[in-house]
């Protein structure tokens, strides 16, 4: 490996500005995608779990589609190919966070379906005794469980989240890994590919610290 960065430190704080402007991108796809998929989530699995067919139906094929398909492939056919379709074409970044979004929906909802449907019915009929509503039942009494119980399964699909942003690079979205690759082929040095691991490490490692914050903060519901 030649050595072009990591014994020029001038060299290398060019380096490793340009790829915080990458990571600022990255997380505007994390925080962005979390935005949209976490409450699309929670309608899918309300769509998942009605026991009206004509509603069921088209969200479990959804959900199927969405898991059992690659997020690379998804991403491609949304920017590639839906503008065939459409009457206009989709900027990169929005191709991104739209087939982020849709895809991980999916696999939150499976987690807040299976959260959901581990609350015991007692709790259920505890709250209509009491005279609340269905909407009051599950805002105050169902949700904050549901949060604690699934934080765990959340936590880790939040942290395959970041690792999955450099698939933006798919459509040459400027992102982390997108700068990361762009500095390995001018330099023909693998040094950037180094500090690449070193910011994803640091993103991943706060998100890990954020997630048992809040599991600590929910200890409250056992």
């Amino acid at each position: 490996m030649t050595i072009k960065f990591f014994n020029d430190s001038e060299r290398l704080g060019r380096l490793v500005s340009l790829m915080l402007s990458g990571a600022g991108v990255t997380l505007s796809i994390f925080f962005l995608t979390l935005l949209f998929a976490i409450p699309l989530g929670m309608l899918v699995a309300q769509g998942r779990m009605s026991k009206r067919l004509p509603v069921r139906a088209p969200v479990s094929f959804y959900i199927y589609i969405m898991r059992s398909t690659p997020l690379m492939l998804q991403l491609m056919f949304i920017y590639f190919l839906l503008p065939m379709i459409l009457p206009f074409r989709i900027d990169r970044f929005v191709a991104v966070v739209f087939a982020f979004s849709i895809n991980y929906a999916a696999y939150f909802a499976e987690i807040f379906r299976s959260g959901i449907t581990s609350i015991p019915l007692g709790q259920y009929e505890a709250a209509k005794v009491l005279g609340y509503t269905k909407v009051q039942t599950f805002f105050r009494i169902i949700l904050p469980q549901v949060i604690k119980r699934v934080l765990l399964p959340m936590a880790n699909e939040v942290i395959t989240l970041i690792k999955d942003t450099a698939l933006a690079s798919t459509v040459a979205v400027v992102e982390l890994m997108t700068i990361a690759k762009k500095q390995v082929s001018s330099s023909s040095s693998i040094e950037p590919y180094f500090v690449a691991i070193i910011m994803y490490l640091i993103l991943n490692g706060i998100a890990e610290q954020l997630c048992k914050f809040a599991e600590k903060k929910l200890n409250y519901y056992r």
